[in-house]
């Protein structure tokens, strides 16, 4: 059991497979719909104002627990204060929730690469193809099991031989090919237009739900209240300066989000003839308009297929993160063997997934508080049980093992904290108040209680 805890072989492999959890899906897929909706650069500001303070501080505080009991999420709380367990188990379910659908999200990215891989440039492009396809269920069903295999093969290999060695190669590409991708889409016919829409905070747009979804996809993009960081954490070697590495993986996280929305917003504003109403397209927004992007491009099919191979390992990143989550959480609580482990989390994730699967084909009509099964998970982890563990997250630093047990693990090596400060308000007094209005607000606004 020891042996699994030599973890990453040092910084570099540690910020790329931390932020390659943290960029993945929630940047490429969900940021930009959501830039979309709630006001474009207005949320682009939210975003960033939030991910530079309390972003921040969370990840510090996650990263430094985990490293200090070199434990996963369930066994680091129980270990500094058995009265916290709960939250431990809490802050487990999240991932348990999230990969299911997300390796549905990710089984669309492989249907979308297979389309370019096989020459069907044009057809991806066309309007009715992503609505047809998830709609149905084999197909979807085929891909999501084959995206959901490739995490787990992944996750058997461990940490140092499958996440790092994957994070390292993946994450410089796709940097370069996401702004190289998000210039061309910029330049398009009317796009300027859109990339105005997207990088100027118009206060006109603002409203407190702009807020909820940045703070939600804070959680969901940087993978916090979720016990990734801490199981990272608890890999990480105590001569890595976590100060540095965590504003690394936020420069990471936030700059590919940034592009990915400036490859698809403006997009959108070209292809829509400037039709605002064309962003409203939610969740299926990326696969609706880069395929338009990469069929109007010279040499668009060979460009789109490697940006979607980029997509897929970016997904995939973010997959292991969470699985490897779950099966760390498994193995520390039981002693069960790894590869058995994988296959017990493997099996039921399927099980789960089939639901996100049919809710979109045959069970379409069946809707929880309005919502099709998808939404209502993503909807049930990003604003309700994510900003609760974030809130318990902040009281028991703040105020259970105090910002002092924090701070000293962060200096470890002679390391200096210099957001000491910073760090101490955001989880003592800002962030606990913030996310409390937030909760408040997400679940009233979701039941129809209160219209934000």
């Amino acid at each position: 059991m020891e042996q699994k805890r030599s973890g990453f072989s040092g910084k570099l492999g540690f910020v790329l497979a931390a932020a390659g959890s943290a960029v993945g899906l929630g940047n490429i897929w969900r940021f930009p719909y959501l830039a979309a909706q709630y006001g474009g650069g207005v949320f682009l500001l939210c975003y960033i104002i939030l991910a530079v303070t309390f972003g921040f501080a969370l990840m510090v505080g996650e990263i430094a627990l985990g490293r200090k009991t070199q434990l996963s999420a369930v066994s680091a709380f129980s270990t500094l204060n058995k009265k916290y367990s709960f939250l431990g188990y809490l802050a487990a379910i999240v991932p348990m929730i999230i990969l299911p659908y997300y390796s549905v999200i990710g089984g669309w990215v492989t249907k979308y690469l297979a389309a370019f891989c096989t020459g069907n440039v044009a057809q991806a492009a066309q309007d009715g193809y992503f609505s047809n396809f998830i709609a149905q269920p084999g197909e979807a069903t085929l891909f999501f099991a084959i995206f959901m295999g490739l995490t787990a093969l992944i996750v058997l290999f461990g940490v140092e031989k499958g996440i790092e060695k994957v994070s390292k190669f993946m994450m410089p590409v796709l940097v370069v090919l996401s702004v190289g991708v998000a210039i061309y889409s910029v330049c398009l016919p009317g796009a300027l237009e859109g990339a105005k829409y997207y990088i100027m905070p118009d206060f006109k747009n603002f409203s407190f739900t702009t807020v909820i979804a940045a703070m939600g996809q804070l959680f969901y993009s940087m993978s916090l209240a979720m016990g990734i960081m801490i199981t990272y954490g608890s890999y990480m070697k105590k001569n890595v300066n976590i100060e540095s590495a965590t504003r690394q993986i936020s420069l990471f996280d936030t700059g590919i989000a940034f592009f990915a929305g400036l490859m698809i917003v403006p997009a959108v504003f070209a292809f829509s003839g400037g039709d605002k109403s064309a962003l409203g397209q939610g969740p299926g927004l990326m696969f609706v308009t880069l395929p338009k992007v990469f069929n109007s491009m010279p040499g668009g099919g060979i460009i789109g297929t490697v940006f979607f191979v980029l997509v897929l390992l970016a997904a995939l990143t973010s997959s292991i993160s969470l699985m490897e989550t779950v099966v760390s959480i498994f193995i520390d609580k039981f002693k069960w063997n790894r590869k058995i482990t994988c296959l017990l989390v493997f099996g039921g994730c399927v099980a789960v997934g089939l639901v996100s699967v049919l809710g979109y084909g045959p069970w379409a009509e069946v809707k929880i508080i309005g919502m099709q099964m998808l939404d209502f998970f993503d909807f049930i982890s990003n604003s309700v049980i994510m900003p609760v563990v974030a809130l318990l997250t902040c009281i028991f630093i703040g105020y259970v093992v105090k910002p002092a047990t924090i701070i000293e693990e962060v200096e470890q090596d002679g390391a200096k904290f210099k957001s000491k400060k910073l760090f101490v308000v955001m989880i003592k007094y800002v962030s606990p108040v913030c996310i409390l209005l937030i909760l408040i607000s997400s679940v009233l606004n979701a039941f129809g209680i209160i219209k934000i």
